[in-house]
């Protein structure tokens, strides 16, 4: 099967050896994916704008491989405060209401930069 790598032209890609996502005939993993905190419509306080700002990242990367947000079966989301929870699942439930993929909500120490509240993996099954 041909393998498809979505880069995205972040440094890291080819300092860590990654890319946004590979799609392998109907199945796409997306990799851990965080906000561009701008500190104007995305600030490093606004776990909800982050949410919302990854999945909008997302969605065009799948777009990008022929596939939507509505292929999507899996997330996992990462946060660094899980009092978070309510405000994330708000911006989760905005995407994936009627979707509704299965999915894990962590709290753990630390994200790559300190400004990071949440970080989203994605697993999608185009049909």
């Amino acid at each position: 099967m041909k393998r498809e790598n979505i880069l995205t032209g972040s440094p890291w890609e080819d300092k860590m050896g990654y890319c946004r996502a590979v799609r392998i005939g109907n199945i796409i993993e997306v990799s851990g994916t965080v906000a561009i905190v701008d500190g104007e419509k995305v600030t490093a306080t606004d776990a909800y704008a982050q949410t919302f700002n990854i999945l909008e990242r997302v969605a065009k990367v799948l777009e990008d491989l022929d596939a939507s947000m509505k292929d999507v079966i899996r997330t996992r989301i990462f946060t660094t405060d899980i009092n978070t929870f309510e405000t994330v699942a708000n911006a989760h439930a905005a995407f994936f209401k009627e979707v509704k993929p299965t999915t894990g909500f962590y709290e753990i120490s630390k994200l790559v930069a300190p400004e990071y509240l949440v970080e989203i993996e994605f697993t999608a099954v185009v049909s």
